[in-house]
């Protein structure tokens, strides 16, 4: 093993991990807390007050740095999605599917995977209202009751989709730099976690769903508006035939993306610029068709509403971030040169004590990182905390020799599942209101399949380490 003193900034980051663990739990906001942490560092670090507070403000700079790709696309991705549902192009991109649902269970995986799918490009904020919009009536005439819906479209939306992120890739982006690895490699190991607790959990959810229908205990009580999405007066391109084309086409582009993206082998912010540059066209094109002499202005004003939704999403995760990109390079790049000889980094550091003191195997690394991934998520926005699981599974993985991506991917899926929308009320808030159903409620019918979910998952993790 190898012989390393740790220094008080060592012990400052760990004991602030524990805190900012507890605050979770207590179900406070960290970012004040994170704040005070990198002054702190700094001050033990450098000893120098006006280079504590410098560094506090060089950390915000670093993280932003780091996350504004990410930030960007979600934003661009938001104005253009703005954008086709001004011109109802939305409307048909889902309308083949009205004729598939015939009756509860189908209008579930139905919902579901096209949730899913719209989630991966546009992400689950933005498809929520669209899916609620066009398919709850449907799912209504079908017999799924409006639960049955909010619940799918939690599961397969803010479940499966937004915690593996395959396409904008903001979740693994954050990870992978807490724990100090490629994007790819926590994508890579991410899939055969995401499938199985993707389909153990939506499994079980329809197993309960189902008993609840047939025995009568959730039924269609909540009134749905008999609307199938914009009426035709309100959409701006009024030819159906030309909704169905440019539909069409936005499809095959992304589509194109995907196959650019497998045989360039494009990863992360390659990948990511790819999809945005094919948004911001898109965005555009359609724009000067709906908007006409209006598109220059439009288009403005459409990317400041996508970029204010994005600063609004991710403003929570910058000083967070700030800190915990503290236990890897960045700490060197803010305060110098400060940690001791043949030091790799504060995080690094505790892994290898760790190595030397503490009995760690694959069951309790797994273990560990659903628990910190779940707590992670308790604030209910799923990513403000998925940087801390990336920090510890880096400390784990030292100590065990190895399966960072896989323990980054599981503490990921843990983290985005409890906090994303699925369980966590006050994430379910925009789901449960265009379906009417009672937060509280959705979650308590959620909960049971997740952790069900989660530990399937947990154990299939083990084996894979």
């Amino acid at each position: 093993m190898i012989n390393l003193i740790l220094t008080p900034l060592h012990y400052i980051y760990l004991i602030f991990i524990i805190i900012l663990i507890f605050a979770m739990v207590k179900k406070k906001d960290i970012s004040l807390l994170c704040i005070i942490g990198i002054f702190i560092l700094g001050l033990a670090g450098t000893g120098s007050m006006y280079k504590s507070v410098m560094g506090v403000f060089n950390s915000f700079i670093y993280a932003t740095k780091e996350l504004i790709p990410t930030i960007f696309i979600i934003s661009i991705i938001s104005a253009m999605s703005n954008t086709l549902m001004d011109s109802g192009i939305n409307d048909e991109m889902v309308s083949p599917f009205k004729g598939i649902i015939k009756n509860y269970w189908i209008a579930y995986w139905v919902i579901g995977i096209v949730m899913m799918i719209l989630s991966w490009f546009f992400w689950p904020s933005p498809a929520v209202a669209l899916i609620g919009a066009l398919f709850l009536p449907i799912a209504k005439k079908a017999g799924l009751p409006a639960m049955g819906v909010a619940i799918s479209m939690n599961l397969f939306g803010h479940g499966i989709a937004l915690s593996s992120d395959y396409i904008i890739q903001a979740a693994p982006k954050l990870t992978a730099d807490a724990a100090g690895i490629p994007v790819a490699n926590v994508i890579s190991a991410s899939i055969p976690l995401v499938i199985t607790m993707g389909i153990v959990t939506t499994t079980a959810a329809f197993y309960y769903l189902r008993k609840d229908i047939k025995a009568g205990a959730i039924t269609n009580e909540y009134e749905i508006e008999e609307t199938t999405g914009n009426s035709e007066v309100s959409m701006l391109i009024h030819s159906k035939k030309l909704r169905r084309i440019l539909a069409l086409s936005i499809l095959v582009l992304f589509a194109l993306d995907i196959f650019i993206m497998y045989v360039a082998k494009l990863q992360g912010g390659d990948a990511t610029a790819l999809i945005g540059g094919t948004a911001i066209f898109i965005l555009s094109f359609i724009s000067v068709i709906i908007y006409k002499e209006n598109s220059l202005e439009k288009v403005t004003d459409n990317l400041v509403s996508g970029l204010q939704f994005g600063f609004k999403i991710f403003g929570v995760v910058i000083p967070i971030a700030a800190f915990f990109y503290l236990g890897d390079s960045a700490f060197t790049e803010i305060f110098g040169k400060i940690l001791p000889e043949g030091s790799n980094g504060i995080v690094n550091d505790l892994g290898v004590a760790l190595a030397n003191n503490v009995p760690i195997n694959s069951v309790v690394s797994a273990s560990t990182l659903t628990v910190v991934g779940a707590i992670t998520g308790l604030d209910g926005s799923g990513f403000s905390g998925i940087s801390l699981v990336g920090s510890i599974a880096k400390i784990f993985s030292t100590a065990i020799g190895g399966g960072v991506a896989t323990l980054t991917a599981l503490g990921q899926i843990a983290g985005i599942w409890v906090g994303g929308g699925t369980v966590i009320p006050w994430a379910l808030i925009p789901v449960a209101a265009i379906c009417r159903v009672d937060a509280f409620e959705l979650a308590k019918k959620n909960l049971k399949p997740v952790v069900i979910g989660l530990v399937v998952t947990t154990i299939v993790a083990m084996f894979i380490i």
